[in-house]
């Protein structure tokens, strides 16, 4: 049984998420919270697996909450945050801060229709009360302050375009699939890539919708490659990163003119969109061999089956490992189903991306 602690400023919605949590016979609540201090007083007390936190709460609010539960390390923690702008802002802090993952409101604070994200807080909630999750989170908090060395000896402000013979196209394509625990583990990759690398990159995180407009500027604000939010008609060029719009899936097609040109469908119809499987597809149909998968940390299996696809096909396909995967579902996937020619943690995959670009030679590790 995975006790859970519910922490919210509003009685419905405490009485709301318990009922929610409960449906599943594997979760408890032991306690609620009204509020940040009764949040961290009631985690020291009751010792819950998994924690729910409200962002906005009176005395203490659930930021300043996160941080003392977590620096005390005492439980991973869910953020619940409202869709909004000013939400998806405060919750990439609470991440950055060592929250476990977020679950959002469907329509704000109090919601009727919040029995919407039953199956996505079930899920992260057992995910995150699994053995290991705080090492991994405290690894997270620490691992980003030693890549930048490491990374240096790539820094370029010159673009180097090559001509590739294989596909004509002139460079490749890095096709990225990530989830629960994404947030903040894809920081352990994009700001490590050059600007100069010959590849576009197509990113697919699971994420709502008013979410992956400031997704796309946080990324862009950290790494040396441009990162747009893909929209359609947008012409592909290399040394970009395409972040997967939430609620669209990101494909690709070449028209006659022989350029690459983005589309956003909302079909084929998929349990997520935009779905990582359906983007490296479209990515390898239009590079071929030229494709280079990358699977990383979150649950499920969206991708597994396209990473063996890339590989069959002649590209480099890499999948995190479960050393550094605060959920090892995706990329234990495409393991499983021999997808994967390189496993690796999060924090060497930039170097693994930069071989396999201008190598195009991977080895299975």
């Amino acid at each position: 049984m995975i006790n859970v602690l519910v922490c919210d400023d509003s009685a419905l919605m405490r009485r709301t998420l318990k009922g929610i949590i409960e449906s599943d016979p594997d979760l408890k609540v032991i306690g609620t919270a009204r509020d940040g201090e009764d949040a961290v007083n009631k985690a020291r007390e009751l010792k819950p697996d998994v924690i729910t936190m409200d962002i906005n709460m009176p005395t203490i609010d659930g930021i300043t909450a996160l941080q003392i539960i977590t620096d005390e390390n005492i439980a991973p923690v869910i953020m619940v945050s409202s869709l909004t702008k000013e939400g998806a802002v405060i919750t990439f802090e609470a991440l950055e801060l060592g929250a476990f993952d977020y679950v959002a409101k469907p329509d704000g604070t109090v919601s009727s229709n919040i029995k919407t994200i039953t199956f996505e807080l079930t899920g992260k909630l057992k995910a995150a009360a699994r053995a290991g999750t705080l090492i991994k989170l405290k690894r997270k908090r620490i691992s980003v302050k030693k890549l930048a060395l490491k990374y240096r000896k790539y820094e370029s402000k010159k673009p180097i375009v090559k001509k590739l013979q294989k596909t004509g196209i002139g460079y490749k394509a890095v096709a990225i699939g990530i989830s629960t625990g994404g947030p903040k583990t894809i920081f352990d990759v994009l700001p490590y890539l050059p600007n100069n690398l010959n590849c576009a990159v197509f990113l697919v995180q699971h994420m709502p919708t008013t979410f992956t407009t400031h997704f796309a500027e946080r990324i862009n604000e950290n790494s040396p490659m441009e990162c747009v939010e893909a929209k359609p008609g947008l012409t592909v060029k290399p040394g970009t990163i395409y972040l997967a719009k939430g609620g669209y899936h990101l494909t690709l097609f070449k028209n006659s003119k022989n350029e690459i040109l983005i589309r956003t469908p909302t079909r084929p119809p998929h349990l997520f969109i935009p779905s990582v499987g359906i983007m490296m597809e479209s990515v390898l149909s239009v590079f071929g061999s030229d494709t280079v998968g990358v699977l990383m940390t979150g649950m499920g299996d969206d991708g597994a089956d396209a990473m063996v696809q890339i590989k069959e096909a002649g590209g480099i396909t890499i999948a995190e490992s479960e050393e550094s995967a605060i959920v090892f579902g995706m990329p234990a996937e495409a393991i499983k189903r021999g997808g994967a020619n390189i496993i690796a943690p999060s924090w060497d995959i930039a170097e693994e991306i930069i071989k396999a670009v201008n190598t195009g030679n991977g080895e299975t590790k």
